[in-house]
């Protein structure tokens, strides 16, 4: 029936979980429905999409591994030097590796099969092929968990609660 976003007490976006643990959440009194879709589970209760806990939960920071699969998406799945759109995208490094670049978030980045040959064993700069933005690390992985949703096109009323999507 779909998923819910799940807010802090201070309405930072915490996690996203199923419709039927909102539920329980809100049934038990430790969450509040800001959003819903309409549809109804009981009578007096529509299933909700985005609920707010009524206490505050201190999160510990999680940094965000460094994957080929978070690097596309970062990215936007698109070449940082040409733009394209497509199959056969790479990872790049900025500062080629064979001349101590790192596998950092601001070393890395997608490139398609062409630029990166063309790059090849030099930095952009040497390649005269400047990036279309600076690599930087995530803030938050459920940035990106929440991103995907807002991509597809479901869920745009969590737009709102979440900067920069």
């Amino acid at each position: 029936m779909g998923k819910v976003l799940v807010l802090n007490a201070s309405y930072e976006p915490l996690n996203i979980t199923s419709w039927r643990r909102a539920v329980i959440l809100l049934l038990k009194d430790k969450a509040e429905s800001l959003e819903h879709n309409g549809r109804m589970i009981l009578p007096d209760l529509p299933l909700p999409t985005v609920i707010r806990l009524r206490q505050y939960v201190r999160i510990p920071y999680n940094e965000i591994p460094l994957t080929r699969r978070n690097v596309l998406h970062r990215d936007g799945h698109s070449c940082q030097y040409c733009g394209y759109h497509g199959e056969n995208l790479t990872l790049d490094h900025i500062l080629p590796r064979s001349r101590g670049g790192a596998d950092t978030w601001e070393n890395v980045i997608t490139a398609c099969m062409r630029c990166n040959v063309h790059k090849g064993n030099r930095t952009p700069k040497e390649a005269g092929m400047p990036l279309m933005s600076t690599p930087r690390q995530p803030v938050s992985s459920l940035y990106f968990e929440i991103s995907r949703y807002l991509n597809q096109g479901s869920h745009q009323e969590w737009r709102k609660y979440v900067i920069g999507a």
